[in-house]
C-alpha cells in the first residue's frame, strides 16, 4: 500500500505533516517514525531522511573536527600565532556545524510540515531507496 499523503494520519495518531515535521525536531521521533509506521510513506520517508541526516552530519562533522584540532595542536606547537589562527578556525567551524544542523533540520520540518516530499542532499536518495 504505497501512501505519500501528507493529509493522513500517522501511525502515531498525528496527522502525517505534523508527525513528519516533529521527527525533525525531536530526533527521536523520526526514528520512531520510520520503524513503526506501516501504511503512510510520507511519514516513514521524513522519518529516516531525518535519522541520516543527523547522523551523516554528526560524523562528518566529528571526522573534520578531530582532524582539526590535531592541526592546531601541531601548529601551536610550530608557532603560536599559527595555532590561535587554527583555534579560531574551529571555532567557526563548529558555528557552521551548528547552522547546518539545526538549520537543515529546521527547514526540512518547515517542508514536511507543508507536505512536501522534500529530500536533502545525498541523504534524501537514500531515504527514499529505503522507503520503497
Amino acid at each position: 500500500m504505497e501512501n505519500y499523503s501528507p493529509t493522513s494520519k500517522s501511525a502515531i495518531g498525528l496527522d502525517a505533516n505534523v508527525a513528519a515535521a516533529l521527527g525533525y525536531i525531536i530526533g527521536v521521533l523520526g526514528l520512531v517514525n520510520f520503524l513503526i509506521e506501516k501504511d503512510n510513506k510520507f511519514v516513514k520517508f521524513h522519518g529516516i531522511q531525518s535519522v541520516l541526516y543527523s547522523v551523516g552530519i554528526g560524523v562528518a562533522f566529528t571526522v573534520v573536527w578531530i582532524v582539526l584540532l590535531v592541526l592546531a595542536v601541531i601548529l601551536a606547537m610550530v608557532s603560536d600565532v599559527l595555532g590561535v589562527l587554527m583555534w579560531i578556525l574551529n571555532v567557526l567551524f563548529f558555528l557552521a556545524f551548528f547552522v547546518a544542523m539545526f538549520g537543515g533540520l529546521i527547514y526540512s520540518a518547515y517542508k514536511a510540515y507543508q507536505g512536501q516530499m522534500f529530500k536533502l542532499p545525498i541523504v534524501g536518495n537514500f531515504a527514499e531507496k529505503i522507503v520503497k
